[in-house]
């Protein structure tokens, strides 16, 4: 058999951690890679009072370095405790795929109550930053002469010397394909719908949002609960820790 079809388990039992970062918190890690110091540190307090053992064990975690001053230094991480077993696999240098380890906790990082506005700061911006459409020209030779063709995000129209010219047929609604905003975005979009009224239906959203069903689903697991009863039946609403947190900063 061939060696680099062989699976190298030599550390199938070590214990590690399944965390879902920020996409500032990854990039700022992939940027610090190479930098050859830690790139953050993980917190562990234990409350000796607290009667419930769920409750007395408390992960933060801060950075130890980032790449904008907007950027929140302060991380909790909630821990969960019912998830799907799973390991984690990786790729040797030598090409064979090896077993790195089993994961035995699994964790969503959210910015502490104290930097929620630098990161609905940092979230504005990037979604300005998007906003800004790059206007491009494009130059094509043919054999009735050189014309200009506008490229996506051009404004106005360009004349042409051709008598054959063709309209184009509008694009329909129902045939546009929707596109998918930043994660981080679309979170912040997120909470200041959430700020407007505290309910909405999955079909809202999507109006509202303008981003595929499915992936808004997606954010809509991690921070909304789905009410399945009662007056609001049928539609979603915000965590209690993320209710918390808005309300603290429209306090401030």
């Amino acid at each position: 058999m061939d060696e680099q079809a062989m699976l190298e388990t030599s550390k199938a039992e070590r214990a590690v951690w399944l965390m879902k970062t920020p996409q500032v918190v990854a990039q700022t890690w992939q940027n610090n890679a190479d930098a050859g110091h830690p790139v953050a540190k993980v917190v562990l307090s234990v409350d000796p009072l607290q009667t419930d053992p769920s409750c007395s064990v408390q992960f933060d975690m801060e950075l130890t370095t980032t790449d904008n001053a907007n950027k929140p230094k302060s991380y909790s991480l909630n821990m969960f405790k019912d998830f799907v077993p799973m390991c984690v696999f990786a790729e040797t240098s030598q090409g064979r795929v090896s077993v790195e380890g089993k994961v035995e906790h699994k964790f969503d990082m959210k910015p502490n109550n104290e930097n929620i506005e630098e990161y609905r700061r940092l979230c504005r911006e990037r979604t300005n930053k998007s906003k800004i459409k790059v206007r491009q020209v494009q130059v094509i030779d043919n054999d009735r002469g050189v014309h200009m063709r506008p490229m996506p995000g051009m404004v106005g129209l360009l004349g042409s010397n051709s008598k054959d010219k063709k309209k184009t047929a509008p694009v329909k609604g129902q045939d546009m394909k929707r596109t998918r905003r930043d994660r981080g975005e679309l979170e912040d979009i997120m909470f200041k719908l959430f700020e407007r009224q505290p309910n909405w239906t999955l079909k809202q959203l999507v109006q509202e949002t303008d981003q595929p069903a499915q992936f808004l689903k997606e954010i809509l697991n991690e921070l909304c609960v789905y009410n399945k009863r009662g007056t609001n039946q049928g539609t979603y609403e915000l965590k209690p820790e993320y209710k918390k947190s808005a309300e603290e900063v429209d306090a401030d």
